[in-house]
């Protein structure tokens, strides 16, 4: 029991000596021998300013007014490190051999300033004071390792900028970071919350052998960014040289609440474009900041997305992707703010086009090529089987390339290019195959009347910020050819025979037609059904922009009228949702019965002169009218009454 009382005596002794020591100790002479070791670890120069003091507790060490630690020579930036407030934990018992360790380091309001450039060099990858790489983790026969860690370094409300050539500089306010590093050779911890747009960003990291990596090191990593927005996580292997592979997961439950975030523009997407995403695939990005995406894997709020991407960062992305999806829903690519989408049937029949501003300012988010396979695909408007197309972009310019698109029971290709660099345009060339006309009109213009298959090619041009300004502008032409099919609705040999059209169903052996598109109207003057006993011609305007139409189709009965033929023009006028079909008998007259009108007209005339003659006593000669005959008399008269002056 005495040796114990010893022991416990003499420990006493030791701890009284030790912080009387430290009470004695010159704390800027350890504030200085600090500065010193930082500057041979780190090969940066240290400068603490301010008043210098002792501190016990918390933190045994110094306290300074200011410190501030140097860029890399090549640095633009300034300081890596200013702090007004500073605090330098210094390890106890290395103190008592004459050996300073620091363990802890704090700071309050500092600003840290971190570059990299395009050749791998990064601010901060240190050098010892002689020049050579810092941070050893293993012993060389020329030199020792030397020990060198932060146990724990915490600020607070700290400025970061990040400066990375070719790239904006980046800058964040209230920074709030702490990093754990118990052992030299093991893991650290690091914890950060971010403000860049006034919500917290919470960062979450833990770093394998972080000694290695803080020299440049590939080392294992694990790496979280949650925001109100959603979750991003990332683990893998990398290194500050900006070289990282792993497993990307992304989780967004809102999109553009993500990068507003993040101090970000915003990214309201369209539904179903990715304004919800999750998103699992394997990541490598390189240090000259190329992004290489395989096995992905994306759910972009209710379409499924797989396939592959290589992307170049160095300014607007420039992106080489090929995709594959299921049943593609492209409809909220122009939905309205109401809902519904502004090319559907229900909207387009009744109110008129959309006129809900068409944002297009996504064109300009990225440059290249994206190969798109999918099953389906619904553009709201138009439906589209098997697809298989390329998407070309470049400067706010993107070219739709129809490669193979089954649509409407049969196939189509072309390209269709939406151009926003100066106001959204709009344009193409289309050629279709076999297309059902029915399927097809009813989508377009909700038209159901006609049915058969059919082959026809358009071109177009339109401009306007909303789908009504692109219909009210459309411009171009095209062609139509189908074969046997049927008009519903109008029974033209009804009509014929008994004046009587409307119901019943006409079928048709062909149908041709050209026509020509400006301002929004279809102007067509050859349209030509060929039926066996009849033929129906038509010309008169569609109102693609108006939803409206007046057309005179002019059926034909070739064997009526013995053998001349016997036609009755019907005029369709009105909105697409509610025509008036009306047969204009008087057209009808003046096609069909203008010679016996000629005779009748005839009879009239010859009736009306005999009449006139035996009211006023004439007789006409041949050629001569009634009105030259009575002038005639007249005139005798006078020459008889004139001479008897003379009598």
């Amino acid at each position: 029991m005495k040796w114990i009382g010893r022991i416990f005596g003499f420990l006493l002794l030791l701890i009284v000596v030790i912080i009387v020591s430290l009470f004695f100790l010159p704390a800027d002479r350890i504030a200085r021998i600090a500065a010193e070791q930082i500057k041979a670890q780190t090969g940066r120069d240290v400068t603490i300013t301010g008043d210098v003091a002792m501190t016990i507790w918390p933190v045994l060490g110094v306290s300074a007014g200011g410190i501030e630690v140097g860029n890399a020579d090549w640095s633009r930036q300034g300081a890596m490190f200013t702090a007004q407030n500073a605090a330098i934990g210094i390890d106890a018992a290395a103190l008592l051999t004459g050996e300073i360790k620091i363990t802890n380091i704090e700071a309050a309001s500092p600003t840290i300033r971190l570059e990299s450039r395009k050749d791998g060099r990064a601010s901060w990858v240190f050098t010892d004071a002689s020049g050579d790489a810092v941070i050893a983790t293993e012993t060389t026969p020329e030199r020792e390792a030397q020990a060198f860690s932060i146990q724990h370094l915490s600020v607070t409300d700290a400025t970061l900028i990040y400066d990375a050539e070719g790239s904006d500089l980046v800058s964040y306010s209230g920074v709030d970071l702490a990093l754990d590093w118990p052992e030299r050779l093991g893991a650290a911890d690091i914890v950060a919350t971010l403000r860049p747009a006034g919500q917290d960003v919470a960062v979450s990291a833990r770093i394998d052998s972080f000694a290695g990596f803080i020299a440049g090191q590939v080392q294992p990593f694990a790496a979280t960014i949650s925001t109100n927005g959603g979750t991003a996580g990332l683990s893998g292997r990398g290194s500050t040289a900006g070289d990282v592979a792993g497993k990307l997961d992304l989780n967004l439950t809102s999109t553009d609440a993500f990068a507003r975030s993040l101090g970000l523009s915003g990214a309201d997407l369209p539904r179903g474009l990715g304004r919800t995403i999750k998103m699992k695939t394997d990541l490598t990005l390189t240090s000259d900041r190329r992004l290489s995406l395989r096995e992905m894997a994306a759910d972009l709020g209710g379409n499924q997305i797989s396939g592959a991407a290589d992307i170049s960062l160095n300014g607007v992305p420039q992106v080489n992707a090929q995709l594959v999806a299921g049943a593609l829903d492209l409809t909220g690519a122009t939905e309205s703010e109401g809902g519904s989408a502004s090319g559907s049937g229900s909207q387009s029949a009744g109110s008129g086009w959309s006129k809900t501003r068409i944002d297009a300012s996504g064109l300009a988010s990225f440059n290249g090529e994206i190969g798109l396979r999918a099953t389906s695909v619904d553009l709201g408007t138009f439906k589209l089987g098997q697809t298989r197309t390329l998407i070309r972009n470049d400067r706010s310019r993107a070219v739709f390339e129809l490669r193979e698109v089954q649509a409407y029971d049969g196939t189509l290709s072309g390209e269709f290019v939406m151009n926003n660099r100066s106001g959204l345009s709009v344009g193409g060339k289309i050629f279709a195959s076999s297309i059902a006309m029915q399927k097809l009109l009813k989508d377009a213009a909700s038209v159901e009347r006609f049915t058969g298959q059919g082959d026809f090619e358009m071109s177009f041009l339109a401009s306007g910020s909303s789908v009504d300004a692109i219909m009210k502008s459309l411009s171009g032409k095209g062609a139509m050819k189908m074969g046997q099919g049927t008009i519903e609705g109008i029974d033209l040999d009804s009509l014929l025979r008994s004046g009587q059209g409307s119901g019943g169903t006409t079928v048709f052996n062909s149908l041709g037609a050209t026509w020509t598109m400006d301002g929004g109207n279809l102007r067509n003057s050859d349209l030509l059904f060929a039926l066996t006993n009849y033929e129906a011609r038509g010309k008169g305007r569609v109102g693609l922009g108006a939803q409206d139409i007046d057309y005179l189709i002019t059926p034909a009965a070739l064997r009526a009228n013995k053998g001349k033929g016997l036609a009755i023009p019907v005029a369709i006028k009105g909105p697409w949702a509610n025509p008036r079909i009306l047969p204009d008998f008087e057209a009808a007259i003046d096609l069909n019965f203008s010679e016996k009108r000629e005779e009748a007209e005839q009879k009239a005339k010859d009736a009306l002169r005999s009449k006139v003659e035996e009211s006023l006593g004439v007789k006409t000669e041949d050629g001569q009218s009634v009105e030259d005959a009575a002038k005639d008399k007249i005139e005798d008269k006078l020459k008889k009454q004139f001479f008897k002056l003379f009598d």
